[in-house]
């Protein structure tokens, strides 16, 4: 198969090093792809919005499936392009993105099919989000509408924060477009967790349990990102729980889809919060999650092309199932200084090259390029995903953070505690 993996990030890389390990696959090419993905696909000089660039680059190359990395082409229609011209395609159509392009269209989605979820308002004016937040319950969260790179949520548990927020999205316009609409939260309590699942029509095919770190500094401080870090199993995600996920939110939602005449064909992430009255969904998205993919990937002990290949062409339920790695795989996230904020670009990394050939460490590339000299530069406020896997999830982290020591550039940064909360939890236990 001649495959074509669209994006630029760790999730990305992460597709494209599992992809170049199949069988399957005969070419491997990647738009826009970064220094690391140039090393398992050919790049090609695409933008992935321009679907017009991307329909001729896929004839030109006699492309049979493309995978969307990132959700912005999703939300535009790349997928509908391509497939009204007979490509195959792993990613939802712009109705199906929805889920993710708009969170108030996932709100009352969710309350039209009987999903579990937070309580919510929605505001398109400003004086009344304002208004809003002068005297609604705290804890709450105020989410910006649109897509916001992961960022555009803010936790607020004091109403100085709170009003702070509001006066982000509505007034300074932090998130430009993202926040003409701006949807408050109830704030939940609990373990957050993500179940990914292929998803073709009514057909679910749930992956592993995952869990990211979103906020930016050690002990869950600091703004949200766009991930930190992220590790696989969840100890808190039971099979008895997996099974509950899947009927009261996977089953419904892919069924919901259908029923509205929207079909889905890609890959449903499910940010969760497990209360104690069970999951429930604090965001939909409409691809892998970014680091999440990295860990999971890691972790897939079988083939993904046949699985995205399957999808993308309405044949899931026949498909062999995912097998998965008995032990655990963790991902650190190394950032430039400033992020999520402004941050330099261009900086030299060392100890790249100290990575040993080891198929239980991988250093996969979220904002790097090559200066064409074969230094590899930053390129991005998440640069590098450092993951291990090993039979144990500290035996994996141990992994994880020894290759972290190797590397480095002025302002490196990372969080120091990926995982300890489980790995906490995990000796309680015993």
């Amino acid at each position: 198969m001649r495959v074509l993996v669209i994006g630029s990030g760790g999730r990305e890389h992460a597709l494209c090093w599992k992809i170049a390990r199949s069988p399957l696959c005969e070419e491997l090419y990647c738009a826009p792809g970064n220094a690391g993905i140039a090393q398992e696909a050919e790049l090609l000089a695409l933008t992935p919005g321009d679907s017009s660039a991307v329909l001729a680059a896929c004839r030109e190359l006699s492309v049979d499936l493309v995978v969307v990395g990132p959700e912005q082409p999703l939300v535009d229609g790349l997928a509908d392009v391509l497939r009204t011209e007979g490509i195959a395609v792993f990613g939802p159509t712009a109705a199906g993105a929805r889920l993710e392009g708009s969170k108030s269209f996932a709100k009352d989605f969710m309350v039209r099919h009987g999903i579990p979820t937070a309580a919510a308002h929605v505001f398109d004016d400003g004086d009344a989000l304002m208004e809003h937040l002068e005297s609604c319950r705290l804890p709450t969260v105020v989410k910006a509408d649109g897509l916001a790179a992961g960022k555009g949520v803010l936790v607020c548990t004091t109403r100085e924060q709170a009003l702070d927020a509001g006066r982000l999205m509505a007034q300074e316009r932090r998130f430009g477009e993202a926040s003409d609409r701006v949807v408050v939260e109830e704030f939940l309590m609990g373990e957050e967790a993500t179940v990914l699942a292929l998803v073709d029509g009514d057909t679910v095919v749930p992956l592993q349990a995952s869990q990211d770190h979103k906020r930016r500094f050690d002990g869950d401080m600091g703004p949200n990102t766009g991930g930190m870090g992220a590790y696989t199993p969840v100890p808190a995600v039971s099979s008895a729980l997996m099974e509950r996920v899947c009927r009261e939110v996977l089953q419904p939602a892919a069924s919901g889809l259908v029923a509205e005449g929207m079909p889905y064909q890609g890959l449903l992430y499910a940010g969760l919060m497990l209360c104690a009255d069970g999951p429930r969904v604090i965001e939909f998205n409409c691809r892998f999650g970014d680091p999440e993919a990295q860990p999971l990937l890691m972790a897939l002990d079988s083939d993904l092309l046949p699985l995205l290949d399957a999808t993308a062409r309405g044949q899931l339920a026949s498909a062999e199932p995912p097998r998965w790695y008995e032990g655990a795989v963790l991902c650190v996230v190394l950032v430039s200084g400033g992020y999520p904020g402004a941050y330099p670009k261009g900086l030299p990394i060392s100890g790249l090259g100290l990575q040993q050939p080891d198929e239980d460490v991988v250093v996969f590339h979220a904002g790097t390029l090559d200066d064409g000299s074969g230094e590899v530069l930053t390129a991005g406020g998440r640069v590098l995903g450092v993951t291990a896997r090993g039979t144990s999830l500290d035996v994996a982290r141990d992994r994880a953070y020894a290759q972290v020591s190797s590397i480095d550039w002025d302002g490196m940064d990372y969080r120091t505690d990926i995982a300890v909360r489980a790995l906490r939890s995990n000796q309680r236990d015993r």
